[in-house]
Parts: structure tokens; sequence; C-alpha cells
């Protein structure tokens, strides 16, 4: 199992890049670490693939386009394919660690079109208004599932028939999801096209991230209007783009930060946050301590 303390994302992209997952077995296990993630949080990302996951300490909250999921220890749930997403810890809670499943679901279904794949596999694959489904330890009928959940992650790669056996786990919680999933609604400010758009433009914004951006630019990226690209940051995001932006451009300072050697002056103009005395300003009112400071405090740690 990998030990996860950054998402890395794929070159002018928003999609988590998975290494590890093949299509011999599309599956990887990992060990999320998310209080000793620089911020404390992840970007918001997508993958093909789906996650399941279980709170081993602590509590995070998973940010979706349709809104906030608040997760502690001993709840779980699932995310999607193709869902943007992104996870924070959440204050006070020191440590905050989770156990995931990513898969494609194919390793249930076999393939494509078969009558597995038709009846339990791409309609919840395809059902765009399950972007996450919450499982809680006081709700009865999650209870079972959870823990079902809990003990596929004791499957050890070392056990004979491991791959038939973790597939046979996962198919079974899949069809728990499933059940749950076919009586979920959609959200009344639910709009899949704003869902998809928004992937578009944090694409063009990570590729763009250190350079002088615009909301005209932004929007046109999508090929839509300023209004609606206000309107598609706020129904997805809940946040501007311009304060989308500058999140952005924090969390690339906060990487440098931590895994580099450059100056103060280098970071802030790389990352399109002006003068160093502007950058300071900024970065204290996010982070609540200057650059240099969160520079010490994660170069001279065990945390990285």
């Amino acid at each position: 199992m990998k030990i996860i303390r950054k998402v890395e994302l794929k070159p002018g992209s928003y999609e988590e890049e998975l290494p590890g997952i093949s299509a011999e077995f599309p599956y990887i296990a990992s060990y999320v670490e998310l209080d000793k993630c620089p911020g404390r949080q992840s970007p918001w990302h997508w993958h093909k693939e789906v996650e399941l996951f279980y709170m081993e300490q602590g509590g995070l909250e998973y940010d979706t386009p349709q809104g906030k999921t608040v997760f502690t220890a001993g709840s779980g749930g699932f995310v999607n394919s193709n869902v943007l997403h992104m996870s924070r810890a959440k204050d006070g809670d020191r440590a905050v660690a989770s156990l995931l499943h990513i898969f494609n679901p194919l390793l249930i279904s076999g393939q494509s079109g078969s009558i597995i794949d038709r009846k339990y596999v791409s309609p919840l694959m395809t059902a765009s208004h399950v972007e996450i489904i919450g499982l809680y330890p006081d709700q009865p009928s999650h209870a079972p599932v959870l823990e079902a959940l809990r003990q596929s992650f004791q499957i050890s790669e070392d056990d004979y028939g491991y791959e038939i056996r973790l597939r046979a786990a996962l198919s079974e919680i899949w069809c728990s999801l499933f059940s749950m999933a076919k009586t979920m609604e959609k959200s009344p400010g639910y709009n899949s096209r704003s869902s998809q758009k928004i992937k578009i433009m944090l694409a063009f914004i990570h590729r763009h991230c250190g350079d002088k951006l615009s909301v005209k630019e932004i929007a046109a990226s999508a090929f839509i209007s300023e209004r609606e690209c206000f309107r598609a940051f706020w129904d997805c995001l809940n946040t501007t783009p311009v304060e989308y932006v500058t999140s952005c451009r924090l969390q690339r300072a906060c990487w440098m930060l931590s895994e580099g050697n450059e100056s103060i002056t280098s970071i802030c103009q790389a990352c399109g946050l002006g003068s160093s005395s502007y950058f300071g300003k900024v970065f204290r009112s996010s982070m609540g301590c200057s650059p240099k400071e969160y520079r010490l405090k994660w170069q001279n740690s065990d945390i990285k």
C-alpha cells in the first residue's frame, strides 16, 4: 500500500496521476495522510477510476460540485468516476488518515458491455448526480457496508487468491452502493454542463497559473460567457474565478516552499503573485504564517 502525502496531477490537467494502476489489474491501494500534506488539503482533481475510502483517523471535508460532505473516523464513502473533488483536514484534528481503494470498475464488470456492466456498473458510473456517497456508522443500513469496507483493506497481496478475494469484496460493496444510489435524487441546483465546463477551465488555469489571467480568458477556454463562467465557479466550487486563481497560486507556492530551495522572490513571480510584499500579505492571510515561516516548518520536519 502506497503512502500518499501529495496528489500528483497529470501535466496541464486536473486529472490525478495514478502510478501503478494497470490494465491487467486496474487497482491501487493508498494510505493518505492528509495532515502531512502542505496546506492540509488536496487540490481539486478527478480520475476516471472510482474511489472507495475508509477514515482511520481524524476528520476531513470532501468538496464536489454538489457541495461539502464531512467524514470522521469510522466513516467512509464512495467518489464516482470523473467527479471533480478535493479534500481538506478538519481544523483541530492533528492526525488525519484514510485508506483508499482506487479502481476501474471493469475490475468488477469484467468487460464493457457485459451483463454485469449493463445492469450494475454503468448505471452507477453514468449517474452524473451521484458524485459522492457517504457511509456513516450511526446509520444502521451503513454499518455492514462500512465493516465490509474496513475488512477489505485487510486482504493482503501476499494472500493466496488475493486478486479474486479483493474483487469479490469490492463487488459486494458495489452492490450495496448501487442500491443506495437508486434512491438518490438530483440536487435542485445540479447542472452537469457546469460540472464539465469547470473541468476545462480548471485545466486552463492549471496550465497558466503563473501568467496574468483574466476572467474573460478563463471563460473563453470553455467557450462560455464571463457571466456563465462566474455561475459555473459559484455553482461547482462555491467561489469566484479570481478567488480560485489566487488559491491555485498559493497552493503551488506551498509546494515550492516545502520541496524546493528557490528564493521567496522567485516563487512569488513563478506563481503569479506579484511583489514579495503582496505575496507575503496574501500568504499570511491564507496560511496564518509568512512564506519563510512556512518553509522552515515543512523543511525542518519529518512529515515530508
